[in-house]
């Protein structure tokens, strides 16, 4: 875990990215529902060891793992369709913000910070979640990184998302992030990093700052509120 050089307490954000999946929401838990059901299918259990391996990973990377795990080669493409319709399904039994966020949000939108929203996930499943929670309209950006050239852990959706709100890629734009995957993008784009993990066992080593909840001093400390 290593300090900034800049976007240090006392200074207003330029503007704030959010991670969708276990950070801002609880939509890990509607993924995981979803991916039991996809092993379940073929007969097979989906351990801790197998979530571990997934959360945070983009559709390319995920479809790999899923091939070797479910035994079906070249059928990356498909399982991962297969799945992102079943965690869109899923997604209609309920889905609720993580603790914090929705006070977190309102906070910085009455301040005037610009908020950004980033997930891997398929765009019309982030949409979908936040639609749930009532979140939407909170966001100047909402970006699934299926619209960029390459996923997380590339700086690509980040850099777009800072594009697209008008502000410079670096040190004052803070990120929060619940994954290895998520942590390294936000790095690789030159942002401010806390990371807050989703599931016990997650290492954010790469953070500069590690929060246990969206309700953690050092979150409100970053963001100045």
């Amino acid at each position: 875990m290593t300090e900034p050089s800049a976007g240090a307490a006392g200074r207003l954000p330029d503007a704030v990215i959010f991670d969708n999946d276990g950070l801002l929401l609880d939509t890990e838990s509607v993924w995981t529902r979803a991916e039991q059901d996809l092993f379940a299918r073929r007969g097979l259990g989906f351990t801790p060891a197998h979530k571990h391996e997934l959360v945070g990973t983009s559709a390319e990377i995920a479809g790999g793992i899923l091939e070797r795990r479910l035994g079906e080669p070249g059928r990356a493409a498909e399982l991962i369709e297969e799945l992102n319709d079943l965690v869109v399904a899923e997604l209609e039994h309920g889905v609720e913000a993580m603790v914090g966020a929705r006070d977190l949000l309102q906070a910085l939108a009455r301040r005037g910070t610009p908020l950004g929203l980033v997930s891997n996930s398929p765009l019309r499943f982030v949409r979908r979640s936040l639609e749930i929670v009532g979140l939407t309209e909170h966001f100047d950006v909402i970006l699934s990184a299926h619209e960029v050239a390459a996923p997380k852990p590339a700086p690509d959706p980040y850099l777009e998302a800072c594009r697209r709100l008008g502000v410079e890629a670096g040190p004052a734009v803070i990120a929060l992030e619940d994954s290895p995957t998520g942590v390294a993008a936000a790095r690789a784009a030159g942002l401010t990093v806390i990371g807050v993990p989703s599931l016990d066992g997650i290492e954010l080593a790469e953070a500069h700052e590690l929060a246990d909840s969206l309700l953690d001093a050092v979150v409100a400390r970053r963001l100045s509120l």
